[in-house]
């Protein structure tokens, strides 16, 4: 009965959305456009599908050449959807956690967050005009702006043909909305994966001559720990204790294994917010296992660093893994190239900034 009664409501929320897009594709509602490179990088899947490392990549390589700024929704954040220029210092439940993961990452870039994308580039446009560059994160079903290039983040392990719109499955918007996008980043790719399993990816994918698809794996760095006062770091074949309250924590758990001998997992929601009740498990945990250490996600750790609640003896054995994008045959290059001869492109059609 629960299933279809999910059912039920999939078919419902299906037929929400392809009346939204209708909406818009008639122009009754309106995407606007504007004078500046807008990149969107989003999804059609919920939860963890790795948008922050593409967003973090595309940010790395264009804050070095342009005044970039992110614009995020900033979701699970207390502050509702209310425009708020995010800060090193800031608190996570003001802010949401990955915009806060950004400006930590990337202090020298303009960080916003609002529910509200249109009124939120104006602004940003109105108060820096020496920005000339956005990269949206997760924007893609925002569609009123338009976006100069988008981005869609498909997890591998996940694939979105073989899925079903919430709440039957994790789609948050129809395969029909795929025709907007520019490129495709397949993210999660397993180690044996060949040009055969590519193939499939691609035919499942593209459906305009314009789409380009590229592959990628999660690449984990040197594990850091969470407090500034600690140092060191964990070797490989060291035991681990895997907590993280993320979007596709089977991922991140099964990745760790693969470095590290882990005792048990404390799998939390995405976007968690972390209780006394959490340090009392954690206190548990390391009692449970002494030669152990907490592993955990970039994302939670700007959660945690500046908890004052977490004993001295808990922070000394808590580290986490940053994770970037390693895109495969020469995949970064290329899209940054293709990116570029898009706004190039733009800018000869119209007056819109560029480097």
């Amino acid at each position: 009965m629960k299933e279809i009664l999910l059912k039920i409501a999939s078919i419902l929320y299906g037929v929400a959305i392809k009346f939204r897009h209708l909406l818009f594709d008639a122009g009754i509602l309106h995407s606007e456009s504007f004078d500046l490179p807008i990149i969107c990088v989003g999804n059609i899947t919920a939860g963890g599908t790795g948008k922050t490392p593409t967003v973090e990549m595309l940010v790395e390589h264009y804050s070095k050449e342009c005044n970039l700024a992110v614009l995020s929704r900033g979701y699970g954040r207390k502050t509702k959807g209310s425009y708020r220029e995010v800060q090193v210092d800031d608190a996570y439940r003001v802010v949401g956690d990955e915009p806060l993961q950004m400006k930590r990452k990337f202090p020298n870039v303009k960080v916003v967050v609002c529910a509200n994308r249109a009124f939120a580039i104006h602004r940003i446009m109105e108060e820096s005009p020496e920005i000339d560059m956005i990269i949206m994160d997760d924007g893609f079903q925002h569609r009123y702006v338009k976006a100069l290039t988008n981005i869609i983040i498909v997890d591998y392990t996940r694939p979105v043909h073989h899925d079903h719109l919430l709440p039957y499955g994790q789609l948050r918007d129809t395969m029909d909305s795929l025709n907007r996008a520019n490129y495709y980043i397949v993210t999660k790719c397993s180690d044996d994966m060949n040009a055969a399993d590519m193939l499939v990816m691609r035919k499942s994918l593209i459906n305009k001559a314009s789409q380009d698809i590229f592959f990628s794996r999660m690449a984990p760095e040197t594990p850091c720990p969470v407090f500034a006062e600690v140092e060191g770091t964990v070797p490989h074949g060291a035991e681990v204790i895997a907590m993280s309250g993320i979007g596709n924590s089977e991922a991140f758990n099964e990745g760790l294994t693969k470095r590290y001998k882990v005792v048990e997992t404390l799998d939390l929601e995405d976007h968690h917010s972390y209780r006394m009740n959490d340090l009392v498990r954690m206190q548990q945990l390391l009692a449970k296992y002494p030669n152990a250490v907490i592993m955990t996600t970039e994302k939670d750790a700007v959660k945690l660093y500046n908890s004052a609640a977490i004993p001295l003896e808990v922070r000394r054995r808590m580290f986490f893994e940053r994770i970037s994008l390693d895109m495969l045959n020469g995949g970064k290059r290329v899209l940054l190239e293709k990116i570029d001869k898009d706004i190039k492109n733009r800018k000869n059609e119209t007056h819109i900034k560029g480097f």
